[in-house]
């Protein structure tokens, strides 16, 4: 097995069935072999290659987060006291643990890092960054961006 960091040799077929999973990942096998013009078997083991080799890192559900409460977003840039590698390495591993915090981007800029927090409303962000983001190791400052609204979003 391969590190998932380095990098997959990919044939067209390859190619076929990561743009088929990456639009639908409950696809029967049968149905992505007969899209992707292989056989089953073949289709199967391809599959399991790209999980096998960490290309396909798993599949999930894919919720509407207005549904279940969740539509308040908040881009919120981090600055650190401390950018040493320890440091960095301390805030990485706490900010993991805040379920509100949906992607966390180091950046290269005049803030260290980049938070997509979601929550149902500001009255509970507020609560997250001054609980919970503020406490993080290292924080020197922050400073919010909040969505007034969703123009397109991916999952991947």
């Amino acid at each position: 097995m391969k590190n998932a960091s380095s990098t997959v040799e990919l044939d067209e077929f390859d190619r076929k069935i990561l743009a088929i999973l990456g639009r639908d990942g409950r696809i029967t096998f049968t149905e992505l072999a007969l899209q992707v013009g292989l056989s089953k078997t073949p289709c199967q083991q391809r599959v399991k290659r790209l999980v096998d080799s960490g290309l396909i890192t798993g599949f999930r559900a894919i919720v509407d987060p207005a549904k279940v409460g969740l539509d308040h977003v908040a881009f919120t840039e981090v600055k650190l006291s401390d950018t040493r590698e320890d440091a960095l390495k301390q805030f990485n591993t706490a900010v993991r643990q805040i379920p509100e915090v949906e992607e966390c981007h180091m950046i290269a800029s005049s803030f260290d890092y980049l938070l997509k927090v979601r929550t149902p409303d500001i009255r509970r962000y507020r609560i997250v960054l001054g609980e919970k983001i503020s406490s993080l190791p290292h924080v020197a400052s922050t400073s919010t961006f909040v969505a007034m609204e969703t123009i397109c979003e991916t999952a991947r």
